[in-house]
């Protein structure tokens, strides 16, 4: 998540209260909002990301390696949240798919894209603020989906990414193209 300087401190109390709020545990219960990771593998990448994030300097706001502490086995992750982070970590270079957030502060709109746009990859970004400012941004982010000021999910919008976020698209007409085979002829003037 990538914040103005100046409101990273509000930005760092917001998501640490909302992470510190999060319920973990069993999915079956429904209190809980949030259950444990798909594998021990995830399991293991998640934590060693957020010990990265650690080792490499990052404020570590809330949140942290090992389980919730009311949970002593099974792949549940501490909702994590970090601050001070900046593009050469790993936890800004990597695709986390955890509980865990990584706050960079950028000094003006063009660092902020250019923050934005140094990774391979590029599934979507998420811009809030005024429409006619975020445009502009939208257009020079190297994402497969840029999505402004959190709209619902629409099926027929394309989506996948850029870079090693994938290739193609899927949903409605664009997602149609993956099942078809184009042949082109060339070469219909006379021998």
């Amino acid at each position: 998540m990538l914040v103005p300087r100046n409101k990273q401190a509000e930005a760092l109390k917001a998501a640490k209260e909302a992470a510190e709020k999060i319920k973990v545990g069993d999915p079956r219960d429904e209190a809980t909002e949030m259950g444990p990771l798909v594998s021990k593998l995830q399991f293991d990448k998640v934590q060693r990301l957020i010990q990265a994030g650690i080792d490499e300097g990052a404020t570590l706001v809330t949140g942290g390696v090992g389980r919730p502490a009311d949970l002593n086995r099974g792949w549940f992750v501490r909702p994590t949240v970090f601050g001070d982070v900046v593009n050469s970590m790993t936890i800004s270079k990597e695709e986390i798919f955890g509980p865990v957030l990584a706050i960079q502060p950028y000094d003006s709109i063009e660092d902020a894209i250019q923050q934005a746009n140094d990774t391979v990859y590029g599934l979507a970004a998420y811009i809030a603020g005024p429409v006619e400012d975020a445009k502009p941004v939208a257009r020079r982010l190297r994402a497969g989906t840029v999505n402004l000021n959190y709209p619902d999910w629409d099926t027929s919008a394309p989506f996948g990414g850029y870079k090693q976020s994938g290739n193609g698209r899927e949903y409605a007409d664009w997602g149609i193209h993956d099942f078809c085979e184009v042949k082109g002829i060339v070469g219909y003037g006379e021998a």
